[in-house]
């Protein structure tokens, strides 16, 4: 992410004292006033020292030379990051500007980028010391850190680490954190324990895995073979923390194993890391368990040149269910998602839409209201390709591309939370 918005806010020019003539000092919105309201609320989240973000915006100071910029990005949409068309409302996390909001942005800096008055600055909001979560009630990190050197590429990682829980724990937030994120593309985790069984509500349509490409022939690795267990949460560029509703949690069984798959990819500067997750337990059991999942189309091939190809997945689900969010996953030639819901009478709908897909902000779409899926519905993901000269992130336009882990191969996968329409176990702990 830090690379992208430094491309595009790199080349901010200061703007001019003598902007926006047209607009008087007295009806001008000024930056204690109206501007830092909207920057505390929107953007400080990443726009603060030591976050992703390669400016902060807090202060007057620190936001006075990008207001060209604030501008430019605002009015177009590209900042905040979001990629779905769907309404305002739709979903919880939606990072839009409200017309309101945008109009007082691009005013302030037509009419000169004013500070106002001092006495009207709110107070810079708080946050969480390194935890955006706040801090867990524990935290499982890798048992020692990995070392990344400055070039070549790094194969992916598998680290097992155990919970040591002796109950079943109910886990109502969840968080990554890796100790050199500038070498950390992303990570999965995955959890395993004695006797778990495989819990879904859906089939999926291409039950097909995929055969992971390894060098020089090499056999895949036990780990991969024995498969990591069940998906927890995984962390990408511009993905945020898991947390769920009051009365919502996910079960990591007792004796749990977790195990970090670790995609690092080499920036120029050797680097050590040790990724950890940090989890807070609910504090009673909850009302809905919730359950993670994905799928996926590991027999994807785009053709050499090819400027748009579709690729389709789909699954179809065994109970009544309700999709509290998904997250849709390309490499760098994906350009667009659109997801439809097929209703047992053969109603469509699409529940998301995103036409311009960016491999540098991976979003879980989160619903305001989780999507009813009745039994018997089918959920379609169609992903669009771009594999020309066209695409300026294209590593390659010469080369058939298909399924494979680094990012100059392609994958087309989506994941999920959901819940099943019957209440949660009643015979687990509760929370100490």
């Amino acid at each position: 992410m830090k690379s992208l918005v430094t491309s595009l806010l790199g080349g901010a020019i200061l703007i001019s004292a003598g902007i926006g003539a047209d607009l008087t000092a007295a009806s001008a919105p000024t930056f204690s006033k109206d501007v830092a309201p909207i920057l505390y609320k929107n953007c400080a989240t990443c726009h603060r020292p030591g976050e992703a973000a390669p400016m902060s915006l807090l202060t007057y100071k620190d936001a006075r030379p990008w207001a060209k910029s604030i501008r430019q990005f605002v009015s177009t949409g590209a900042m905040p990051p979001w990629h779905a068309t769907q309404p305002h409302g739709v979903f919880s996390n939606d990072r839009r500007l409200t017309e309101a909001d945008k109009n007082t942005l691009m005013n302030w800096v037509d009419a000169g980028a004013p500070e106002g008055d001092a006495k009207d600055l709110p107070p810079a909001p708080q946050f969480a010391e390194g935890w955006q979560i706040g801090k867990p009630d524990v935290v499982l990190s890798m048992a020692k850190p990995f070392d990344v050197a400055a070039k070549g590429t790094v194969q992916y990682q598998y680290f097992m680490v155990p919970t040591n829980f002796t109950e079943d724990k109910w886990v109502q937030a969840m968080e990554i954190r890796s100790s050199a994120p500038s070498v950390v593309h992303h990570v999965i985790v995955y959890m395993k324990a004695p006797g778990m069984q495989m819990v879904s509500t859906f089939k999926p349509v291409v039950p097909v895995m995929p055969q992971r490409n390894r060098p020089n022939g090499e056999a895949p690795r036990r780990e991969e073979q024995a498969g990591p267990g069940l998906w927890l949460i995984g962390k990408a560029p511009g993905s945020e923390p898991m947390i769920f509703q009051p009365g919502e949690a996910m079960k990591i069984p007792a004796g749990a194993q977790l195990t970090f798959q670790m995609h690092y990819t080499a920036s120029g500067k050797a680097a050590s890391d040790q990724t950890s997750v940090g989890l807070i337990f609910a504090k009673e059991p909850p009302q809905r368990e919730i359950h993670a999942g994905t799928f996926i189309n590991p027999l994807l091939k785009l053709p050499a040149g090819a400027a748009d190809t579709a690729i389709d997945s789909a699954i179809e689900f065994t109970e009544d269910t309700h999709i509290i969010s998904f997250i849709p996953h390309t490499h760098l030639r994906g350009k667009s998602w659109e997801y439809r819901l097929i209703y047992p009478d053969g109603r469509s709908e699409v529940v998301l839409d995103v036409p311009h897909y960016d491999f540098n902000w991976q979003t879980w779409y989160t619903f305001a209201k989780p999507l009813e899926v009745p039994k018997g519905s089918r959920l379609e993901a169609t992903a669009h390709y771009d594999n020309s000269v066209n695409n300026p992130a294209n590593p390659d336009p010469k080369a058939e591309v298909r399924w494979g882990d680094q990012t100059w191969e392609e994958m087309q996968f989506t994941a999920l939370n959901y819940y099943v329409d019957h209440p949660a176990p009643a015979n687990s702990t509760a929370q100490k």
